[in-house]
């Protein structure tokens, strides 16, 4: 009898990594900001995390991509900040995009939790020793998109994110556009 391998649906698979990032048992004791003196870290100073994890992975991807702050979510104990690509990627540079990401995630000490090679809808899931989950994927009309999911912290207000986009920063505009802007190395 003859064994063929099973396919995994893209969207199986997502679901199963957002499931294993969502509130974890990471210590977060450090970078808080609650003034409590509990140590333990609040959503704000989460969101400013993420949103410097997400600077980093962004400047890391060479040449530039424009991007755009898409929306934070919060949840019973974590924060999401999200970032939008508004460069159009190529079919062709979709791996490239996704191999420097995982390596920039690698040198920092990320441990890469899934890869997700789907022609269409490829993937890179990572997640720091502080328990934050990174990702870039490429979704709908296959646009890039940037997540930093914070483990449980201590509830608190979320200020929006203060890095300025390096692109239109469609304030008040959901959903954001598909990428509109072309690039000679990324298009």
């Amino acid at each position: 009898m003859r064994r063929t391998a099973a396919v995994v649906p893209a969207a199986l698979v997502l679901a199963f990594v957002l499931a294993l990032s969502g509130c974890g048992n990471e210590d977060t004791t450090s970078g808080s900001s609650s003034g409590s003196g509990s140590g333990r870290m609040d959503m704000q100073a989460a969101a400013e995390r993420s949103d410097a994890m997400l600077d980093a992975v962004l400047k890391a991807v060479d040449p530039d991509l424009q991007w755009a702050h898409g929306p934070t979510t919060t949840r019973a104990c974590g924060v999401t900040r999200r970032r939008a690509v508004m460069t159009v990627v190529s079919a062709d540079r979709r791996q490239t995009f996704l191999d420097r990401a995982e390596a920039f995630w690698r040198d920092s000490d990320y441990r890469i939790k899934a890869v997700n090679k789907d022609e269409v809808f490829p993937a890179v899931y990572a997640v720091t020793e502080a328990g934050f989950g990174v990702s870039v994927s490429f979704r709908g009309k296959r646009q890039a998109f940037l997540e930093a999911d914070s483990p449980c912290v201590k509830e608190s207000k979320v200020a929006p994110p203060t890095a300025e986009p390096n692109g239109p920063a469609y304030e008040g505009v959901y959903p954001l556009p598909r990428p509109n802007v072309r690039s000679d190395f990324w298009s």
